[in-house]
């Protein structure tokens, strides 16, 4: 057996057995932990108290995740979609190990000795490390698939959402524009309250005072419930169906 075909055999377990290997468990706690660590380093007082620790594990971590992604490509020859000359070329390019690569921006960046400023915002890439476990997820691809399914139905949903934004905006706009300019004085500074009320949030930092005002955002708040209703529907049967075939499956 070659050098890669026993890291593969590491990494993804005996053929055929459908299981988390212990390579893999390893992972997910570090991922895990790392997050934790990265949203408790956000928090000032904690990390003036020990900014080497946070430094320092930051550092460590990254170095695994580093080696980690190495071993991936190396072994990735082992597997029959990547086999060939450029087959580590082309699981390189693939999905997971994209994300992968992006999980490891942060400790680049602090090997090569970043701004201040892309220090911070890689340290917030930390936290997308998070993504990384949705490789362990069948049922997530499953997910995946039953979406990709109902595009049509969600493009539809979104391009509908996309007309009311515009129509609430614009009807504020007419006739809330003289009255509150800095609120409603365009089409785009009405959007504003479109998104807000539309999707129900309705945070009321900006409200019409226009009796016809009043009206239309009433329209508006009454069209927004059908406007979460539609993709919310589509979405629910899209993972009802992913479930029921992933139960099937097993």
């Amino acid at each position: 057996m070659k050098g890669y075909e026993s890291v593969y055999r590491i990494i993804k377990g005996n053929p055929g057995v459908p299981r988390i290997t212990l390579f893999d468990r390893g992972v997910l706690s570090l991922i895990v932990l790392s997050v934790i660590l990265a949203v408790a380093e956000s928090e000032y007082t904690l990390y003036d108290r020990a900014p080497h620790f946070f430094d320092s594990t930051a550092l460590v971590f990254g170095i695994v995740f580093l080696i980690e992604y190495i071993l991936r490509v190396y072994a990735s020859k082992a597997d029959p979609r990547f086999q060939g000359p450029w087959g580590r070329l082309r699981y390189m390019g693939s999905f997971w190990a994209l994300v992968d690569l992006f999980a490891l921006l942060p400790i680049l960046a602090q090997l090569g000795g970043a701004t201040p400023f892309l220090a911070r915002l890689f340290r917030i890439f930390r936290i997308l490390r998070l993504a990384r476990l949705g490789r362990y997820s069948g049922a997530l691809d499953g997910l995946v698939e039953a979406v990709k399914k109902r595009r049509f139905e969600l493009t539809i949903a979104f391009a509908f959402a996309s007309f009311l934004l515009l129509i609430s905006a614009s009807g504020l706009y007419m006739v809330e524009a003289s009255r509150q300019p800095e609120h409603f004085g365009s089409i785009p500074r009405a959007l504003w309250w479109s998104v807000a009320t539309l999707t129900t949030v309705g945070y009321g930092d900006v409200t019409p005072i226009t009796v016809l005002g009043k009206i239309l955002a009433g329209i508006t708040a009454v069209a927004g419930i059908g406007l979460i209703a539609m993709p919310t529907g589509i979405l629910a049967a899209a993972f009802s169906e992913a479930f029921q075939k992933s139960r099937h499956t097993d």
